[in-house]
Protein backbone atom coordinates (compact mmCIF):
# COMPACT_ATOMS: atom_id res chain seq x y z
CA UNK A 1 0.00 0.00 0.00
CA UNK A 2 1.18 3.33 -1.10
CA UNK A 3 0.66 6.91 0.88
CA UNK A 4 1.22 10.35 -0.92
CA UNK A 5 3.23 12.56 1.03
CA UNK A 6 2.75 15.97 1.28
CA UNK A 7 6.44 18.12 0.82
CA UNK A 8 7.41 18.81 4.48
CA UNK A 9 8.13 22.73 3.29
CA UNK A 10 4.41 22.66 3.19
CA UNK A 11 3.34 21.08 6.04
CA UNK A 12 5.99 23.10 8.74
CA UNK A 13 3.54 26.53 8.00
CA UNK A 14 0.34 24.63 8.46
CA UNK A 15 1.56 23.48 11.85
CA UNK A 16 2.32 26.71 12.43
CA UNK A 17 -0.72 28.16 11.66
CA UNK A 18 -1.87 25.90 13.87
CA UNK A 19 -0.35 26.45 17.09
CA UNK A 20 -0.50 29.90 16.74
CA UNK A 21 -4.50 29.74 16.20
CA UNK A 22 -4.38 27.75 19.52
CA UNK A 23 -2.12 30.01 21.18
CA UNK A 24 -4.34 33.02 20.21
CA UNK A 25 -7.83 31.62 20.99
CA UNK A 26 -6.47 30.59 24.67
CA UNK A 27 -5.12 34.16 25.50
CA UNK A 28 -8.45 35.46 23.98
CA UNK A 29 -10.46 32.95 26.60
CA UNK A 30 -8.02 33.96 29.47
CA UNK A 31 -7.83 37.98 28.84
CA UNK A 32 -9.82 40.43 31.40
CA UNK A 33 -13.12 40.89 30.28
CA UNK A 34 -14.35 44.37 29.83
CA UNK A 35 -14.35 46.46 32.75
CA UNK A 36 -17.67 47.21 33.96
CA UNK A 37 -18.03 50.25 35.96
CA UNK A 38 -20.97 52.22 37.69
CA UNK A 39 -20.44 55.81 38.25
CA UNK A 40 -22.97 57.45 41.20
CA UNK A 41 -22.61 61.06 41.60
CA UNK A 42 -24.67 63.89 42.43
CA UNK A 43 -25.22 66.19 45.52
CA UNK A 44 -23.87 69.53 47.11
CA UNK A 45 -20.99 71.85 45.84
CA UNK A 46 -19.73 70.68 42.82
CA UNK A 47 -19.96 70.58 38.66
CA UNK A 48 -21.03 67.04 38.72
CA UNK A 49 -23.00 66.94 35.12
CA UNK A 50 -19.05 68.06 34.29
CA UNK A 51 -16.53 66.05 36.53
CA UNK A 52 -18.66 62.76 35.24
CA UNK A 53 -17.94 63.34 31.76
CA UNK A 54 -14.39 64.46 32.90
CA UNK A 55 -13.93 60.54 34.64
CA UNK A 56 -15.88 58.75 32.07
CA UNK A 57 -13.58 59.69 29.13
CA UNK A 58 -10.71 59.43 31.35
CA UNK A 59 -10.94 56.40 31.99
CA UNK A 60 -12.31 54.80 29.17
CA UNK A 61 -9.54 56.24 27.35
CA UNK A 62 -6.73 54.46 29.38
CA UNK A 63 -8.56 50.92 30.46
CA UNK A 64 -10.85 48.88 28.64
CA UNK A 65 -13.29 49.84 30.35
CA UNK A 66 -16.92 50.69 29.75
CA UNK A 67 -18.16 53.56 32.32
CA UNK A 68 -22.05 54.15 33.08
CA UNK A 69 -22.93 57.12 35.08
CA UNK A 70 -25.97 57.52 37.05
CA UNK A 71 -26.22 61.09 38.21
CA UNK A 72 -29.17 63.18 39.84
CA UNK A 73 -28.93 66.81 39.42
CA UNK A 74 -30.46 67.72 42.86
CA UNK A 75 -27.42 70.04 43.72
CA UNK A 76 -28.50 70.06 47.69
CA UNK A 77 -27.06 67.88 50.60
CA UNK A 78 -30.07 65.40 50.86
CA UNK A 79 -29.38 63.64 47.18
CA UNK A 80 -30.52 60.24 46.86
CA UNK A 81 -30.06 57.41 43.95
CA UNK A 82 -33.17 55.32 42.73
CA UNK A 83 -30.89 52.88 41.95
CA UNK A 84 -29.82 52.01 45.47
CA UNK A 85 -33.64 51.04 46.28
CA UNK A 86 -32.92 48.13 45.06
CA UNK A 87 -30.97 45.41 46.92
CA UNK A 88 -29.43 43.96 43.73
CA UNK A 89 -27.84 47.13 43.01
CA UNK A 90 -24.37 46.98 42.20
CA UNK A 91 -25.27 43.15 39.86
CA UNK A 92 -23.90 43.33 36.59
CA UNK A 93 -20.93 45.62 37.53
CA UNK A 94 -16.83 44.91 38.74
CA UNK A 95 -16.77 48.20 40.82
CA UNK A 96 -18.94 51.08 41.39
CA UNK A 97 -16.95 54.49 41.81
CA UNK A 98 -18.78 57.05 44.43
CA UNK A 99 -18.66 60.49 43.63
CA UNK A 100 -22.08 61.35 45.79
CA UNK A 101 -22.23 64.62 48.00
CA UNK A 102 -25.16 63.75 50.13
CA UNK A 103 -24.49 64.32 53.76
CA UNK A 104 -27.83 64.91 55.11
CA UNK A 105 -28.98 61.73 53.87
CA UNK A 106 -29.29 59.44 57.23
CA UNK A 107 -31.74 56.79 56.92
CA UNK A 108 -29.81 53.76 58.21
CA UNK A 109 -31.41 51.37 56.19
CA UNK A 110 -30.53 53.02 52.66
CA UNK A 111 -26.95 53.55 53.46
CA UNK A 112 -26.99 49.38 54.56
CA UNK A 113 -28.60 48.77 51.63
CA UNK A 114 -25.45 50.55 49.73
CA UNK A 115 -22.91 48.77 51.87
CA UNK A 116 -24.45 45.49 51.37
CA UNK A 117 -23.07 45.29 48.26
CA UNK A 118 -19.43 46.10 49.02
CA UNK A 119 -19.64 43.85 52.09
CA UNK A 120 -20.39 40.97 50.04
CA UNK A 121 -18.05 41.49 47.82
CA UNK A 122 -18.38 44.37 45.15
CA UNK A 123 -15.28 46.84 45.30
CA UNK A 124 -15.59 50.60 45.83
CA UNK A 125 -13.49 53.67 44.77
CA UNK A 126 -14.58 57.07 46.69
CA UNK A 127 -13.88 60.50 45.33
CA UNK A 128 -13.93 63.39 47.87
CA UNK A 129 -17.06 63.86 48.91
CA UNK A 130 -18.06 60.45 49.09
CA UNK A 131 -15.75 61.01 52.61
CA UNK A 132 -18.41 63.11 53.65
CA UNK A 133 -21.34 61.67 53.28
CA UNK A 134 -24.30 59.31 54.97
CA UNK A 135 -23.22 60.43 57.97
CA UNK A 136 -25.41 61.02 61.62
CA UNK A 137 -25.13 60.88 65.03
CA UNK A 138 -22.16 62.78 66.57
CA UNK A 139 -19.71 62.36 63.48
CA UNK A 140 -18.08 65.17 64.26
CA UNK A 141 -16.20 62.76 67.25
CA UNK A 142 -14.06 59.87 66.71
CA UNK A 143 -17.16 56.66 65.61
CA UNK A 144 -16.51 53.86 67.51
CA UNK A 145 -16.51 50.28 66.12
CA UNK A 146 -19.64 48.68 65.41
CA UNK A 147 -21.60 52.22 66.05
CA UNK A 148 -24.82 53.23 64.63
CA UNK A 149 -22.91 55.95 62.78
CA UNK A 150 -20.02 54.05 62.05
CA UNK A 151 -21.12 52.02 58.76
CA UNK A 152 -20.08 54.40 56.08
CA UNK A 153 -16.86 54.98 57.49
CA UNK A 154 -15.57 51.92 58.30
CA UNK A 155 -15.90 51.57 54.93
CA UNK A 156 -14.20 53.95 53.59
CA UNK A 157 -11.06 53.07 56.54
CA UNK A 158 -10.67 56.22 57.51
CA UNK A 159 -13.00 59.08 58.78
CA UNK A 160 -13.06 62.81 57.78
CA UNK A 161 -15.41 65.62 59.01
CA UNK A 162 -14.39 68.89 57.45
CA UNK A 163 -11.80 70.44 54.99
CA UNK A 164 -9.50 73.68 54.94
CA UNK A 165 -9.44 76.40 52.72
CA UNK A 166 -9.34 75.90 48.51
CA UNK A 167 -5.09 76.59 47.66
CA UNK A 168 -2.91 74.22 46.22
CA UNK A 169 -1.77 70.84 48.16
CA UNK A 170 1.46 68.90 48.25
CA UNK A 171 0.97 65.23 47.22
CA UNK A 172 3.36 63.23 48.21
CA UNK A 173 3.21 59.00 48.20
CA UNK A 174 3.82 57.94 51.14
CA UNK A 175 3.74 53.73 49.93
CA UNK A 176 5.66 54.33 46.67
CA UNK A 177 5.70 51.01 45.75
CA UNK A 178 1.99 49.62 46.39
CA UNK A 179 0.53 48.71 43.00
CA UNK A 180 -1.93 51.76 42.98
CA UNK A 181 1.51 54.24 43.27
CA UNK A 182 4.45 52.65 41.62
CA UNK A 183 5.42 54.62 38.97
CA UNK A 184 3.61 57.62 39.73
CA UNK A 185 5.02 61.10 40.75
CA UNK A 186 3.87 63.37 43.69
CA UNK A 187 2.23 66.92 42.27
CA UNK A 188 0.99 70.01 43.36
CA UNK A 189 -2.64 70.22 42.94
CA UNK A 190 -4.37 74.00 42.03
CA UNK A 191 -6.59 75.40 44.73
CA UNK A 192 -8.07 72.03 46.61
CA UNK A 193 -9.29 71.42 49.60
CA UNK A 194 -7.72 68.97 51.98
CA UNK A 195 -9.76 66.70 54.14
CA UNK A 196 -9.20 66.58 57.50
CA UNK A 197 -8.47 62.90 59.46
CA UNK A 198 -10.18 62.73 62.55
CA UNK A 199 -9.24 58.72 62.73
CA UNK A 200 -7.94 56.62 60.58
CA UNK A 201 -9.54 53.16 61.33
CA UNK A 202 -8.15 50.06 58.42
CA UNK A 203 -7.08 52.10 55.83
CA UNK A 204 -3.57 51.92 54.60
CA UNK A 205 -2.43 54.97 53.47
CA UNK A 206 -1.12 55.85 49.76
CA UNK A 207 -0.16 59.33 49.52
CA UNK A 208 -0.22 62.25 52.04
CA UNK A 209 -1.14 66.19 51.09
CA UNK A 210 0.37 68.92 52.76
CA UNK A 211 -1.62 72.47 52.52
CA UNK A 212 -0.48 75.75 53.93
CA UNK A 213 -3.40 77.21 56.01
CA UNK A 214 -4.11 80.88 57.23
CA UNK A 215 -6.20 81.09 60.17
CA UNK A 216 -9.31 83.46 59.99
CA UNK A 217 -8.45 86.34 62.15
CA UNK A 218 -11.51 86.96 64.58
CA UNK A 219 -12.70 90.80 64.98
CA UNK A 220 -10.26 92.51 67.00
CA UNK A 221 -7.51 90.07 66.55
CA UNK A 222 -4.22 90.47 64.95
CA UNK A 223 -3.60 88.07 61.98
CA UNK A 224 -2.65 84.31 62.81
CA UNK A 225 0.85 83.22 60.75
CA UNK A 226 -0.11 80.82 58.16
CA UNK A 227 0.31 76.98 59.42
CA UNK A 228 1.40 73.94 57.30
CA UNK A 229 -1.67 70.88 57.67
CA UNK A 230 -0.92 67.28 56.42
CA UNK A 231 -3.33 64.64 56.12
CA UNK A 232 -3.90 61.07 54.18
CA UNK A 233 -5.28 62.08 51.13
CA UNK A 234 -5.68 58.90 49.43
CA UNK A 235 -5.63 55.27 50.91
CA UNK A 236 -6.73 51.71 50.25
CA UNK A 237 -9.34 49.64 52.85
CA UNK A 238 -10.58 45.98 53.02
CA UNK A 239 -14.09 45.52 53.94
CA UNK A 240 -16.18 42.72 55.20
CA UNK A 241 -15.97 39.46 55.74
CA UNK A 242 -14.59 38.71 52.37
CA UNK A 243 -12.31 41.46 52.45
CA UNK A 244 -14.01 43.30 49.95
CA UNK A 245 -10.93 46.07 48.23
CA UNK A 246 -11.91 49.68 48.71
CA UNK A 247 -9.79 52.82 47.61
CA UNK A 248 -10.66 56.36 48.47
CA UNK A 249 -9.10 59.91 47.95
CA UNK A 250 -10.11 62.91 49.09
CA UNK A 251 -8.89 65.25 46.29
CA UNK A 252 -11.35 66.47 42.98
CA UNK A 253 -13.23 69.04 44.27
CA UNK A 254 -12.61 71.50 41.06
CA UNK A 255 -12.96 70.26 37.26
CA UNK A 256 -9.32 71.65 36.41
CA UNK A 257 -8.05 68.33 39.03
CA UNK A 258 -11.00 65.74 38.27
CA UNK A 259 -9.29 66.32 34.39
CA UNK A 260 -5.50 66.73 35.38
CA UNK A 261 -4.26 63.69 33.83
CA UNK A 262 -2.03 62.59 37.24
CA UNK A 263 -5.46 62.37 39.00
CA UNK A 264 -7.28 60.23 36.19
CA UNK A 265 -3.75 58.05 36.58
CA UNK A 266 -4.18 57.77 40.18
CA UNK A 267 -8.16 56.27 39.82
CA UNK A 268 -7.36 54.13 36.82
CA UNK A 269 -4.98 52.04 39.49
CA UNK A 270 -7.06 52.30 41.91
CA UNK A 271 -9.72 50.68 39.95
CA UNK A 272 -7.52 47.91 38.61
CA UNK A 273 -6.10 47.15 42.21
CA UNK A 274 -9.80 47.13 43.43
CA UNK A 275 -10.58 44.54 40.82
CA UNK A 276 -7.24 42.71 41.31
CA UNK A 277 -6.42 43.42 37.62
CA UNK A 278 -3.02 45.76 38.91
Amino acid sequence: MSFSRKPLFLLLPLAGIAVAGTLLFAQAQNAPKQLKVLLVAGGCCHDYATQTLLLKEGIEARLDAQVEIVHNPDKSTKATFEIYNSENWANGYDVVIHDECSADVTDPAYVKCILDAHRNGVPAVNLHCAMHSYRWGNFREPVAAGADNAGWFEMLGLQSTGHGPQSPIDISYVDAEHPIAKGLSGWTTINEELYNNIQVLTGHPIAKGKQSQKPKAKPGEPEQPAKEVEAVVAWTNEFGPGKTRIFSTTIGHNNDTVGDARYLDLVCRALLWVTGRE
